[in-house]
């Protein structure tokens, strides 16, 4: 599926209530087609909103439930990451990542944040995917790190490749991941 654009303009209307004499509200419409595509409905239209600094995502709410994503992803096609965290036996959390909208769904299985892949964070972005990968390599700034790279097999710094031949174990904790394809 390619990415669709549309250019729109942002609805700016003074805010009513308790709000400040400069209290503005902000809208924009969006296509029927794409509403209609996410599957929201007049019974069930709660979206989760995120804003990384640069952009703003929309996407139902009910697609961060994981076996859904996981289901809808798969049925549109899209190239799946799933990455699965144990501590030790443990499997903690489970990462599903969405490699064509670059989004993510997350299943926690452990109550513990201190074990789970993104802590406390229920709704990670595509950067903090991208953070917890490093976080489970070897860093980038290690004295020897080409001949660290040479000995795995690689040519260059790619944290998901150092993971594939590493499982991201680290010395210091029982903390692993699996990475399966989509």
């Amino acid at each position: 599926m390619s990415i669709q654009e549309r250019k729109a303009r942002i609805l700016i209307n003074k805010a009513g209530g308790n709000a400040g004499p400069e209290g503005r509200n902000y809208r924009v419409a969006l296509p029927a087609a794409w509403v209609k595509q996410l599957g929201i409905t007049s019974a069930d239209r709660e979206v989760l909103l995120q804003f990384d600094g640069e952009s703003i995502t929309i996407r139902r709410a009910a697609a961060a439930d994981y076996d859904r994503f996981l289901a809808q992803a798969r049925k549109r096609g899209h190239d799946l990451l799933i990455l699965y965290f144990y501590d030790g036996d443990t499997l903690c959390t489970k990462i599903c990542a969405d490699q064509t909208s670059r989004q993510l769904a997350v299943e926690n299985l452990t109550d513990d944040p201190l074990a789970t892949a993104f802590g406390v964070n229920s709704s990670p972005t595509w950067e903090d995917l991208r953070i917890f990968l490093e976080s489970r390599c070897v860093p980038r700034q290690r004295d020897g790190l080409s001949h660290y790279l040479t000995e795995l097999g690689l040519d260059h710094y790619d944290p998901l490749e150092i993971i594939r031949k590493t499982a991201g174990r680290m010395a210091e904790d029982y903390f692993w991941i699996k990475i399966l394809e989509g």
